[in-house]
């Protein structure tokens, strides 16, 4: 079992989530494998459970991805990160959708060093990658949200810290995920995750007992899968017994053979869940008869997150985030940021990133302010504006968004505008959080082996002409759009209002980049709804295809009725036929752009290679 951490850790100091011994590992492994003492399968799958994962390119490409328990960074953890993306990558991370933080483009002999880096701030890429369990994400508005049950941080932290190093959790099937929901909104996705908490209390005039609903069994890519139900009601203090057990049953009856069908929700397909429940609770049995582990705190009086104590350190000045942040250098290969826009803050734009990007807290007098990064990017010199203002307005740290987004938390709200005003100057003030111009995107074919297509191309295509087009984005609010390079799903299309999905046509002996249309996905108090495909369009005319789709909204619904609710309701021979000028595409008809992918300048080929994912 792993070791748990002291009470006094849990919330915004934290221990450790890094073990030298991890590094030292990978140092000797890597030394064994240049020797030809391991194949080149044994290395890869020691690497993956480490982090790192080799690229699409050929040569030395490696991408190591970073856990962020959670999605909570503190400053220094800012500040390592902001290092390894200045010294050994392209001098800008990638937050995904999983509240991880990734870095391409590196060299296999600049992992260690980096690694290092990173544990001197209690960050770990141990079980980031690989069949194991993954990092345990969480809402990230929990412990300051409007209506939430309670504060789900410390209970995933714990199962975090318990499942880390854990003798089962490397040694799976295949990737195995956990998220944790407080609020009434699914902000973690957790209906799509093999273990889905979502608090709940149960009982009232102050005998409330604390638990969870629990689902199992979630997913997208070629199985969608809402997760069953396993519990309408589990107290609190029984999940890292629960969580056990059910990994138990996935190492011990899972796929190890077949890589496209190894997924949990295979394998409850497979048995029918009554009979994976029969299994389950067999295993659970067992982990009681053992000795079920307990929280290291009192289930109903967990650690509790306090407004920030003392006083607050000076902000940088307007000028100063601006000049901070030019300076940084930023390379390829690849899209990489911009550079930050000009010093003046025009008021509309303000009164709009008032709108989309700040939400009162339920502690009165502060906010939680939301930094909109397209396409998930952000700088090293970025990561330490952040942190500077994170301890000037906020608490000292920033949560990671499941949109590819960071938070700020416990900024006053007499203090916003003054923070906007920095968060501009240094690149970070965009409004639109949540919106469709708010696009998510995976990294595509710009370094995945797997993707088709380059999605990070078409992100930033929709993302800047969408923001060109504020009366569309106005038009349908609510709806969102992410866009995956392949059918895997981790830019998680499968779920959202306008969901993309790169695949490729042949017109003739030529090939030209298109993407799958999927419309009506989402996730509710109901659990997850998944797309429906309705239109099979070239790259290029992407962008023209979300217009005539907000136009359609618009012309077509009902009274009251909300974008992603039309979406959902809309027949889909409606949409199709709204789409159908922009399918049909032959030699004939197709001009030169059509054979080129967006974000790339050269003609189109299929590339894709075989995927570390399940390796």
């Amino acid at each position: 079992m792993s070791s748990l951490p002291d009470i006094r850790t849990l919330g915004r100091t934290r221990l450790s989530f890094a073990d030298e011994a991890d590094i030292d590992e990978f140092v000797a492994t890597l030394d064994r494998y240049e020797r030809g003492e391991l194949t080149p399968d044994q290395w890869r799958a020691f690497r993956l459970v480490r982090g790192t994962y080799g690229q699409r390119q050929s040569g030395d490409a490696q991408m190591i991805r970073v856990k962020i328990p959670q999605g909570a960074l503190d400053v220094a953890q800012l500040g390592a990160l902001a290092d390894v993306a200045e010294r050994w990558s392209r001098g800008f991370g990638h937050v995904t959708t999983r509240q991880n933080v990734q870095f391409h483009f590196m060299k296999l002999h600049d992992v260690e060093p980096a690694m290092r880096r990173l544990a001197e701030s209690g960050l770990t890429t141990r079980e980031a990658c690989g069949n194991s369990v993954r990092n345990v994400t969480a809402c990230p508005y929990a412990g300051v949200a409007e209506g939430e049950a309670f504060d789900v941080t410390p209970y995933a932290e714990a199962l975090t810290r318990y499942l880390l190093r854990h003798p089962l959790s490397s040694s799976l099937p295949r990737k195995f995920k956990i998220a944790f929901e407080g609020c009434p909104e699914d902000h973690a996705v957790a209906a799509i995750n093999d273990i889905g908490w979502h608090a709940r209390v149960r009982g009232s005039n102050g005998t409330g007992r604390r638990g969870f609903r629990v689902t199992v069994g979630g997913g997208t890519s070629i199985l969608c899968r809402s997760g069953y139900e396993l519990y309408e009601f589990l107290p609190a203090g029984e999940i890292f017994g629960v969580a056990e057990a059910i990994i138990r049953v996935f190492h011990r009856l899972g796929d190890y053979a077949h890589k496209q069908r190894n997924r949990m929700k295979f394998l409850i397909r497979d048995l029918g869940f009554e009979k994976w429940r029969e299994e389950f609770e067999k295993s659970l049995a067992e982990v009681r008869a053992e000795g079920a582990p307990h929280l290291p705190f009192d289930p109903e009086r967990p650690p509790v997150e306090a407004p920030p104590a003392g006083d607050r350190p000076s902000a940088p000045g307007v000028a100063e985030a601006a000049a901070r942040t030019t300076a940084a250098e930023v390379r390829g290969p690849g899209i990489v940021p911009p550079a930050p826009r000009t010093l003046a803050v025009r008021s509309e734009d303000a009164a709009q990133w008032l709108r989309t990007n700040v939400r009162p807290q339920k502690q009165e007098g502060y906010s939680v302010v939301t930094v909109t990064l397209p396409l998930g990017d952000l700088t090293g010199a970025q990561m330490r504006l952040l942190a500077d203002l994170a301890l000037a307005y906020g608490d000292g740290s920033v949560r990671v968004t499941h949109d590819q987004d960071l938070i700020l938390r416990w900024v006053r709200t007499r203090d916003v505008r003054e923070l906007h005003r920095r968060l501009e100057a240094g690149g970070l003030g965009l409004p639109g959080a949540g919106t469709l111009a708010d696009v998510t995107s995976c990294p595509g074919a710009e370094a995945c082996r797997l993707a088709v297509t380059q999605s990070r191309g078409l992100g930033k295509l929709l993302g800047d002409r969408l923001r060109g087009r504020p009366d569309l984005v106005a038009a349908v609010p609510g709806l969102g759009i992410k866009i995956s390079g392949c059918p895997n799903g981790c830019g998680q299309h499968h779920i959202a209002g306008l969901g993309f999905q790169g695949s490729v046509r042949k017109l003739g002996d030529k090939v030209i980049p298109q993407y799958f249309v999927m419309v009506g996905g989402g996730i509710d108090t109901g659990g997850a709804r998944f797309g429906r495909l309705a239109a099979k369009v070239p790259a290029r005319r992407v962008p023209e295809a979300v217009e005539r789709l907000v136009a359609l909204y618009v012309s077509e619904r009902e009274a009251g009725e909300e974008a992603p609710a039309f979406f959902r309701r809309v027949d889909l021979g409606v949409v199709k036929a709204a789409l159908a000028g922009l399918e049909a595409i032959t030699l004939a008809d197709a001009v030169p752009e059509d054979f080129i992918d967006p974000g790339e300048d050269t003609a189109f080929k299929v590339e894709a290679q075989e995927g570390e994912c399940s390796a």
